[in-house]
């Protein structure tokens, strides 16, 4: 359960931190889009976590181990250091010519990905339901390497869905009242508390 309960956690800190930067911003985000987005990242969790279960029955559990760890440890690394690189897209996104990638017959401007606040393309200070459809698949990139990792090791899916789904919406609500709250525009980075949570997951496994 402390594991379900931290992997959830540690995926559900940037719905909460774009949340923050959405109600500092005066952005509203209706129920309706606060729930596609709740629903997709738990989606994508889940997707992550049912793969993973799959493949494990294939694989010896030490190699499970092994891999599990190195997925995981390696994402926290890379999340305590994020700032860093969403500094780099930031600049770049003031070029001509902003980084995208491109999934299925989707143009993710990666604007999305360092500023969540650019998912409002529209600049009408409401997310609408298209909007936080890009959001969600920003925000739920990094939960499908986290649930792939994670559930190499034995990790009830259900659950983490369930909490997900939960701690999700309530990550994305309670954030846009704190952020309502502020006077002032904050710059709020908790990528590096995501980052240690899941190196504290990576550690788990092999301990």
């Amino acid at each position: 359960m402390l594991e379900t309960l931290l992997l959830v956690l540690s995926v559900s800190i940037d719905s909460f931190v774009a949340s923050i930067a959405y109600g500092t911003d005066k952005i509203k985000i209706p129920f309706l889009s606060a729930l596609i987005i709740d629903i997709i990242c738990s989606s994508m969790l889940g997707i992550s976590l049912l793969l993973g279960s799959l493949i494990k029955d294939y694989i010896p559990r030490n190699l499970a181990i092994g891999i599990s760890f190195v997925i995981l440890f390696g994402l926290g690394v890379y999340r305590l250091f994020e700032s860093i690189f969403k500094t780099y897209i930031k600049s770049k996104s003031n070029s001509i010519t902003p980084l995208t990638f491109k999934i299925f017959d989707f143009n993710f401007v990666l604007q999305v990905y360092a500023d969540e606040t650019k998912a409002d393309f529209d600049k009408s200070k409401i997310l609408t339901s298209k909007e936080a459809f890009y959001l969600a698949f920003a925000l739920s990139l990094d939960s499908l390497a986290v649930g792939f990792g994670s559930s190499l090791i034995t990790v009830s899916y259900i659950e983490a869905i369930l909490l997900s789904l939960i701690l999700g919406m309530t990550a994305i609500l309670t954030g846009v009242y704190i952020g309502r709250k502020f006077i002032e525009k904050v710059d709020l980075n908790l990528s590096w508390l995501s980052g240690a949570l899941l190196i504290l997951l990576a550690l788990m496994r092999v301990i």
